[in-house]
């Protein structure tokens, strides 16, 4: 996988992968190596930490396993790995745009929408994300490159 523009945003299916082993894992890893121009959302550490809950209860993490995964990722957004995305009004109203614009053949979920109107505010050109409805709906934008 290469990247060459920049900025990039993650979605929290590509946030995942740099956290939790899955399939496309160290691809991903490998392509984001030693970037700055890494953008991630509240809203992606919240999904992603949800989705860390479900694994714990499932029984695929150990509870301290999952805790040392979030606190490593409050980390990385601490100490500058990534560009904050703040999700603002403007924000907000970009997304229900979206949602409302894009026709039935591309339903989009309010999270999802809000990840496309973050990356749309924050002029990233490359948008990570594994989630076909999330893709399907970048590639109707067309606003985006979508490696992957």
């Amino acid at each position: 996988m290469q990247i060459a523009s920049s900025p990039v945003y993650l979605d929290t299916s590509g946030l995942a992968k740099l956290y939790v082993s899955e399939p496309d894992s160290p691809t991903l890893e490998a392509a984001l190596l030693g970037r700055r121009d890494l953008i991630v959302s509240d809203l992606a550490v919240t999904e992603l930490t949800s989705t860390l809950a479900r694994r714990k209860r499932e029984g695929d993490l150990s509870a301290a396993h999952a805790q040392r995964v979030y606190l490593r990722i409050l980390r990385d957004c601490e100490t500058g790995a990534f560009r904050h995305a703040e999700l603002t009004t403007s924000v907000h109203r970009d997304a229900e745009h979206l949602m409302l614009g894009l026709g039935r053949n591309v339903p989009l979920r309010a999270a999802d929408a809000l990840h496309l109107a973050l990356a749309r505010a924050y002029n990233a050109h490359v948008l990570i994300t594994f989630d076909r409805r999330m893709r399907a709906a970048a590639e109707v934008l067309g606003t985006f490159e979508l490696p992957g």
